[in-house]
């Protein structure tokens, strides 16, 4: 697939098949995950697969509506301040920008291999810990259903590029 149809095609998904996903297209993600940019490529970050058979009480827990564990596998990247490279003009610590990325990439590569995805940051972030067993230094930041979507995408007009960009 082309670039442009990629992300032309990409809608959040709210609705899933119970069909698993192929172990060569998780590894595809996941490579688009290793080859996300990061500051300084430092790379602070984890992914997380989570099996929704087998912890679905728990993801409800995390977040609930039931389209959220219909997909065989929720992914969850979670980012480290601690090893995140940090601005020093105003020690802007960028480990949430740097998991975004790669939660980006990785439902840009699950689109181009015939996946899809919802990005979901309304979770409660301290189930999410608890529940993924992550000391102080680990953060959820993004969790995402992956799976064959069986939802029609929902109207998301967008605004015109020119209330969007602004030239200087």
């Amino acid at each position: 697939m082309e670039f442009f149809d990629v992300i032309e095609q990409r809608y959040s998904m709210r609705g899933f098949e119970d069909k698993e996903v192929e172990p060569e297209k998780l590894d595809m993600i996941f490579k688009a995950a290793q080859l996300a940019p990061t500051g300084v490529n430092f790379q602070p970050f984890k992914v997380i697969v989570i099996d929704t058979k087998k912890y679905k009480e728990e993801l409800k827990g995390i977040y609930s509506p039931d389209w959220f564990t219909q997909a065989p596998l929720v992914l969850c990247v979670v980012a480290s301040k601690e090893k995140a490279w940090t601005r020093k003009y105003d020690d802007k610590n960028i480990a949430d920008i740097d998991a975004t990325i790669v939660m980006t990439h990785m439902i840009l590569a699950a689109e181009d291999v015939g996946l899809n995805t919802c990005f979901i940051a309304a979770f409660k972030p301290d189930k999410a810990r608890e529940f993924l067993d992550l000391d102080d230094e680990w953060e959820p930041v993004l969790f995402t259903p992956l799976g064959y979507g069986n939802a029609e995408p929902r109207d998301t007009p967008r605004k015109a590029i020119d209330e969007l960009v602004i030239y200087k």
